[in-house]
């Protein structure tokens, strides 16, 4: 692991001359916090993957984190029209209850049921298996309200 000021970048190597980033992240207190490079943020801690016009959505290591082990979700429904940055989930946790808000507009086309039977997965795998639903997409353009990997690891160190 190499140390660059606050961010942290993991290098692995297919072979000595070509070495692949994995993942970056920043420390909040003891706990390195997981950021990656190819989604985009919200300031209120979602994230999304963008795929032609389909987002997906769910919670930053840092959001699960602060929240503790998490007990519950209430997923939207399917077809709901959701906008940039309103409510269209809910959490709960040992911790808090909280919203989840959607970084873009959209029709929800697909949620992760999986959370149902284990909402757990948010805290083994937010990025991954946790991710929360799906959704179609009806402004590409709100892209650019929604900030980069590097942003978003700014905006944690601001917050501390």
């Amino acid at each position: 692991m190499e140390h660059y000021g606050s961010q942290y970048l993991d290098l692995l190597s297919l072979d000595e001359h070509v070495p692949l980033v994995v993942w970056r992240s920043i420390i909040k207190g003891e706990e390195i916090m997981e950021v990656e490079d190819h989604l985009l943020y919200t300031k209120d801690h979602e994230w999304v993957n963008v795929e032609e016009n389909v987002a997906t959505i769910g919670i930053t290591d840092y959001a699960q984190s602060s929240l503790g082990d998490i007990t519950y979700i209430e997923l939207p429904p399917a077809d709901d029209e959701v906008e940039q940055f309103g409510n269209f989930a809910s959490i709960e946790s040992v911790k808090a209850a909280s919203d989840i808000f959607s970084p873009m507009s959209g029709r929800v086309i697909e949620v992760n049921e999986n959370l149902e039977a284990d909402p757990a997965l948010i805290n083994k795998s937010c990025y991954h298996k946790g991710w929360i639903a799906k959704i179609e997409i009806c402004d590409m353009d709100e892209a650019s309200n929604l900030m980069t990997a590097d942003e978003y690891r700014s905006f944690l160190e601001s917050v501390g």
